[in-house]
């Protein structure tokens, strides 16, 4: 039996990727930087990885979506011709969908303290 996906999000002062990567291909990870400035990586296996540019970071929060394709198959329910002829397949695989946030600040990607809201 595959494991299910469970990627968890980490990061070094420079650096954001996923740990926690089984059964994951084609990844793609759109990073979003609150300039509105969009950046693509993708990973045929493996995670991807986003650099951050420290000559050109801006602070603030980064928004990001991960794409990727599982090990679990999924029956197609209205299938159409794809020119495969006997090569074609009545399964594809199922996607996996992770979004999220990081904060930049003074040029790194920093953990932010955990916030609460006081109770009055």
């Amino acid at each position: 039996m595959a494991q299910a996906a469970d990627p968890v999000a980490q990061h070094n002062s420079t650096a954001f990727w996923f740990v926690n990567w089984f059964g994951l291909t084609n990844a793609k990870l759109d990073v979003v930087a609150p300039s509105g400035e969009m950046t693509t990586v993708f990973a045929a296996s493996g995670t991807p990885v986003f650099e951050l540019d420290r000559g050109n970071a801006a602070d603030g929060v980064y928004s990001f979506e991960l794409t990727a394709a599982t090990e679990e198959k999924v029956k197609i329910i209205n299938p159409q011709n794809n020119g495969r002829g006997d090569k074609a397949s009545d399964t594809a695989a199922k996607s996996f969908y992770l979004t999220g946030q990081f904060v930049v600040s003074r040029g790194v990607i920093t953990t932010p303290d955990e916030m609460t809201e006081e109770e009055n």
